[in-house]
Order: C-alpha cells, then structure tokens, then sequence
C-alpha cells in the first residue's frame, strides 16, 4: 500500500467555458466537482495505475464520507468544513486559471496527534507515503517533517510535496525525497535557477545535507532529479497544452511508485514515467485523473540527459 497525507483537501470545481475574459458575463459550458487536494490526487493516480493507496488526513465529516464513496481513505475528522478550489478550463486554447480558497483552522488541540497516530498504524501496511499540499491553519510547520522522520525511521520511501517553511523543516530530514516546482525551490535554496543546469546546482547543497532525492518539475519544460549518484533532465519534445493542475501531483503518484518498488531505483527511468505521467494528466481538464493510453504513448518519446558533471 502506499499513503498519502493531506491536511488541507478540497473541493474541486472546474468550469470549462470556450474563452476567459476579465470584467464580462460568461456562459459556462459544464461544470465538475469532485473531492480533492494534492495527496488525494496522488492516490487517484495511483489506482489509476493498479496500484493500491490510501488517503489519511485531515477532512470534516461531508468530505470524509464523499471521499469514502470514491477511494480508500482513512480521515482525522478534525476541519469544520473543507475549502473549494476553482479551475476555469478554456476550451478554445486550454488554458487553466485556478483560484484557491485558504480552508478552515483546525482548532483541536489534539487533531496533529490524533494524525500521527492514524498514520502509525498504517505504517506497518504501507510501502511508501506521500505528505502533499498546503497545511490549514492551526497546523505546525513541522507536521510534514515530523510525518516523514517517523515514516523514514520505520524504512518507508517518503516523499514530502510541500511548500514555504514546511518544505524548509523537511529539507533536514535525512532520506527524505523533496518534489518542489520551480517558484518552491528558489525560495527553498535562495538562489534563482532557470535552467536545468542551474536547478542543479541549486539542489546539491541540500542532497550533502542528506535530502535522498530532489525532484523539480519545471511544468511543460519537463524535470530534473538530483541523488548522490548523479543528475538528470527531462522533457517531451514538445510540451503538452492544457490544465496543469494535478500535473506535479501525476507526477509524485509515478515516483513514489518506483520507490514503494525500489528505494533505489533507476533514476532516469523514473523520470521517464515521471514526465510521461504528468502530461497524461494535462490533457485531462479535472486534476486527478490521467489519459493512461497518452502515458504509454509518450513514454519512448521522453527525453533524458545527464547532468552529473554540471
């Protein structure tokens, strides 16, 4: 099994409308909500692909239940209500506008340990775990960390997706595997990286802190994963138009699957399906979801150089 943590989920609406534009009445073509948040999305990938996850987190009753009826998951009942975000999807040249909502404070003075103790005891089921997305408010900065150094202790992959001072605390935990995108990554580094090259360079500090594996996905340019063993790149030869939401979370769902496999995996390779996974969600205008047919199309056109020597 593999696990995935979201403390701050979502209702997912997307209104797909042909053209967006500022300040005019718009007719909207069709309207989808479903359940959602980041680890949410990485285990609808993940069954997806037939391979077992359970989402654990935090929800309010509603939301658990909706997300009973759908996939396996396990919540700390601890939100008084579940946030919304909105995606506008334009048909006439795919483009996505997403507008987030912040969610609820969790006020339970116990809900992170009553969190920590859901989590531990589907350790002993779980082959790897995923901690993703934004954190409510009321919820330390150090959650993600503590989640990932108790599952790393127990010899379970660990990936953390997260972001601000969240992602600064996890970047200490030793064998941790960071997934930041671009923005996250300068802000985690203090540098200003743009190409591969420099994402690199960016990264090595934190791999000799003892960081497993950096993985920065860079949206239609691809990806880049830097290990003790080397450094690679990523890309289609031509980026794929449409809703980049759910991207970066396709694209844990294909890493975090190699590793529940491998804790060593083939790098490269990973970032083939990586990469692959990705732009087969894209094309879908609901996060969560990916075109498997598109995946196994792309996959052989996917290409990967080494940067081991920048």
């Amino acid at each position: 099994m593999i696990l995935t943590v979201t403390m701050n989920p979502a209702y997912d609406l997307t209104y797909r409308l042909e053209r967006f534009e500022r300040g005019r009445v718009h007719r909207v073509l069709s309207v989808e909500q479903r359940i959602g948040g980041k680890g949410i999305n990485v285990t609808r990938v993940l069954n997806q692909l037939g391979i077992y996850s359970r989402a654990t987190g935090f929800a309010d009753y509603a939301f658990a239940a909706a997300a009973e009826l759908e996939l396996p998951v396990d919540f700390v009942h601890a939100l008084p209500w579940v946030r919304r975000t909105l995606v506008i999807s334009e048909s006439d040249d795919g483009t996505a506008t997403s507008l987030w909502e912040p969610g609820a404070r969790v006020n339970d003075p116990y809900a992170v340990d009553q969190l920590m103790v859901r989590v531990n005891g589907l350790l002993p089921d779980t082959g790897a775990m995923v901690v993703s997305g934004s954190l409510p408010a009321g919820v330390a900065d150090s959650v993600p960390a503590e989640l990932a150094r108790t599952a790393l202790a127990a010899g379970i992959p660990t990936i953390c997706d997260v972001d601000g001072r969240a992602l600064e605390l996890a970047a200490r935990i030793p064998g941790v595997v960071l997934m930041p995108n671009g923005d996250e990554l300068r802000r985690l580094t203090g540098t200003s990286p743009d190409t591969a090259e420099e994402m690199v360079t960016a990264a090595r500090p934190l791999i000799d802190r003892g960081v497993y594996a950096v993985i920065a996905t860079r949206g239609g340019a691809g990806m880049v994963a830097v290990t003790a063993a080397g450094a690679w790149s990523a890309a289609l030869p031509e980026p794929m138009a449409g809703n980049p939401t759910g991207a970066g979370d396709a694209a844990a769902a294909a890493v975090i699957a190699a590793l529940s496999v491998d804790p060593k995996p083939d790098w490269p390779a990973v970032l083939v399906d990586a990469v692959a996974t990705s732009a087969a969600a894209v094309v879908i205008p609901v996060a969560g979801e990916i075109d498997r047919s598109l995946r196994t199309r792309l996959a052989p056109t996917v290409v990967v150089t080494d940067l081991s020597n920048t």
